[in-house]
């Protein structure tokens, strides 16, 4: 169903995205963040999914940068690879890479024009900074790591933003998510949803960690607030 496309950064240069578009031709855009791993099968696989949801779906290539096309595995010497990558890692160049790809995404005939961003991990923080730092009508975070170290950044978020956390996940204890609830406690459209028996990567279905009801019932939710802010409402 998908395929790479080129899209321009902002400071120079290209970066590939894997696009996938839903079967009625036409839809809402959605930005699907990778996690550390890069854009490897399971993020496409996932991208895929929301293009059958109706969502001109797009998983931009965020470490192009340090190394373009950069795919890891789930074995301990993959996962090691991939946890290498963050060090290296520019938070503040991926936010404009993220704005570049939300352009080209609204400027695809295949696009409505309206367009969220969805991501896992890694991506769940930069789908709370791009919920800060660009127009994105909504955004999802799957246990983004960190957020509670950004929080200057949460005054800035006017769109609807979702929050999911598995409640034995030890990278994002209770401290850090009730941490940035708080920050967000003024926010009338800020969501947050904590999953019984679910660790870090539990929607992550290659992995040992993943967590079938979990996952079932956040897609429920992050579905139902994409269909109210961007559609598609049929």
């Amino acid at each position: 169903m998908g395929e790479f496309t080129a899209i321009n950064a902002q400071d120079g240069g290209q970066f590939d995205a894997y696009l996938a578009k839903p079967a009625a031709g036409r839809g809402p855009g959605l930005i699907v963040i990778q996690e550390i791993f890069g854009v490897n099968s399971h993020i496409r696989d996932v991208t895929e999914r929301w293009a059958k949801d109706g969502y001109v779906a797009i998983a931009p290539d965020m470490f192009w940068r340090i190394e373009p096309h950069f795919e890891a595995g789930y074995t301990p010497e993959e996962a090691q690879r991939a946890r290498a990558m963050r060090p290296k890692f520019n938070f503040d160049l991926a936010v404009k890479d993220l704005a570049s790809t939300l352009k080209a995404l609204r400027a695809r005939p295949e696009c409505t024009g309206q367009a969220g961003a969805v991501g896992y991990c890694l991506g769940g923080n930069l789908a709370y900074r791009t919920a800060a730092h660009t127009d994105v009508e909504v955004a999802i975070a799957y246990y983004g790591g960190g957020v509670e170290q950004i929080l200057d950044d949460a005054k800035r978020i006017k769109c609807p933003i979702m929050f999911h956390y598995g409640e034995t996940d030890t990278s994002i204890p209770a401290a850090a998510r009730e941490k940035t609830k708080a920050a967000l406690a003024h926010h009338a459209k800020a969501s947050f949803y904590v999953y019984p028996d679910a660790g870090h990567g539990f929607a992550n279905d290659s992995r040992p960690v993943f967590n079938p009801a979990a996952t079932d019932l956040a897609r429920t939710r992050t579905l139902a607030l994409l269909r109210e802010t961007i559609g598609p409402k049929s």
